[in-house]
C-alpha cells in the first residue's frame, strides 16, 4: 500500500516537478498570466517600483527582485518603463528567483545582461535595500488542509491519487475548537513563513514587497486546491509534474505575518482597483492608439486585455494586491486611502 504523504509535501513535489522541465505559459501552454495579457501590466509595475524607490530615498544601488519571473515578460516591460527615470534604471540591480532551468533560459534569452544573478530561493539574495515583485508566486507555495469530522480535526494526506484523512496534530495553532461538520481549513504555512522572512529583511534593510495573486481578502473556511492543464481544470492529485497545482492566497494571513515580523502592510486591494490607480487603463489606451489601423485587430486586443485585468468579472476582483514594506516608508503608490 502506498504511504500517505501530507498534502503540502505532495504539492511541493508536484510544483517542483511541473516547472522543472517546461514553459507552461501562453496559448500553447497551460495558462496565461497578467504580463502575457497586457504589456501595460509590467510597465505600470515598473513605474510603481520607480516611485517606491523615490520614497525609499533613492538608494543606489537597489535590488529589483522578481519571484517566479516566468518568461521574463513582466521584468522586460518593467525595465522599459524604468528607463523613463534614468537615475532609477542606473541604480537597479536585477535579481531573479527561479529554480526552473527551462524558465531561466527563457529569462536569459529575453533579458540578457540586464540580470545581475539568478537564485534558487530568496535566502540567497544579496543584502541591501530591495523592491520585490511576486506576481502569481504565492499561489504555487504548498498548503496544508484540515477537515472537520465528528467534532475533531483531520489533516489531509495524499495516497495513490486520492485524499486520506489522518488525525491532525493536537498542538497546531490556529485550529478552532468549533467548526461546521466537513468544514475545510487551509493553512499556507510556507507562504506565511516566506512573508515573515521577507518582511524581516525589509524591516532591517529597507524596501517593499508587492504581491499580486488570487485569493480572499479575509479568513474563512473553504477548499481552494486546484489544478490547470491546457487552459482547463484538472485533477490536483494527478501524478506530480503533469498539472499546475495551486491554491488561493490567504492575504490576511500574509499581511499578519508581515506585521508580526515588523513590516508595515498595505492592502489587500482588489487588483482592478490597484491597477486603475496606477493608470493601466490610460496606458492601454495610449498603446491602442499607437497600434493604429495598420495591424488588424491589435488595438482591440490591447483594450480587451486591459479590460480583463481591470474588470470585476475578469481578474479585477478575485485577484488582490498586497504590499509589505519598511515601517517608515510612506504609503506605496496605489494603496492610498480613498
Amino acid at each position: 500500500m502506498t504511504a500517505a504523504e501530507r498534502l503540502d509535501r505532495f504539492m511541493a513535489r508536484a510544483v517542483a516537478a511541473y516547472y522543472a522541465g517546461r514553459d507552461p505559459f501562453g496559448r500553447g501552454g497551460d495558462f496565461i498570466t497578467a504580463p502575457e495579457i497586457s504589456q501595460a501590466f509590467g510597465e505600470v509595475l515598473g513605474l510603481w517600483a520607480a516611485v517606491t524607490w523615490q520614497q525609499m530615498g533613492a538608494p543606489d544601488p537597489v535590488l529589483l527582485v522578481e519571484l517566479g519571473p516566468g518568461r521574463g515578460t513582466l521584468m522586460a516591460d518593467a525595465l522599459r518603463a524604468a528607463a523613463m527615470l534614468p537615475g532609477f534604471r542606473a541604480a537597479l540591480r536585477v535579481h531573479l528567483v527561479e529554480a526552473s532551468p527551462v524558465l531561466r533560459e527563457a529569462q536569459r534569452q529575453r533579458l540578457g545582461e540586464a540580470v545581475a544573478a539568478w537564485h534558487a530561493d530568496t535566502a540567497a539574495l544579496p543584502a541591501g535595500p530591495a523592491i520585490l515583485i511576486a506576481n502569481e508566486f504565492f499561489d504555487a507555495l504548498p498548503i496544508r488542509q484540515f477537515i472537520r469530522r465528528g467534532g475533531t480535526w483531520q489533516e489531509r494526506h495524499v495516497a495513490a491519487g486520492r485524499f486520506v484523512e489522518l488525525p491532525a496534530p493536537l498542538d497546531l495553532p490556529g485550529l478552532p475548537a468549533e467548526a461546521p461538520e466537513d468544514a475545510v481549513l487551509e493553512w499556507a504555512e510556507a507562504g506565511e513563513a516566506l512573508a515573515g522572512a521577507l518582511a524581516a529583511r525589509l524591516r532591517d534593510q529597507g524596501g517593499a514587497l508587492l504581491a499580486l495573486d488570487y485569493g480572499p481578502a479575509g479568513p474563512g473556511f473553504g477548499d481552494s486546491l486546484q489544478a490547470m492543464a491546457a487552459h482547463g481544470r484538472a485533477d490536483p492529485l494527478a501524478p506530480p509534474g503533469t498539472v499546475d497545482v495551486t491554491a488561493h492566497v490567504p492575504f490576511a494571513a500574509l499581511a499578519a505575518a508581515g506585521r508580526a515580523a515588523g513590516a508595515a502592510a498595505h492592502g489587500p486591494l482588489p487588483l482592478g482597483l490597484f491597477l486603475q490607480r496606477l493608470g493601466l487603463a490610460q496606458r492601454a489606451a495610449i498603446l491602442a492608439r499607437a497600434a493604429g489601423t495598420g495591424r488588424r485587430g491589435q488595438a482591440g486586443q490591447i483594450l480587451s486585455g486591459a479590460e480583463r485585468l481591470l474588470a470585476p468579472e475578469g481578474m479585477g476582483r478575485l485577484f488582490k494586491a498586497l504590499c509589505l514594506c519598511h515601517p517608515r516608508l510612506p504609503t506605496p503608490p496605489g494603496f492610498e486611502s480613498p
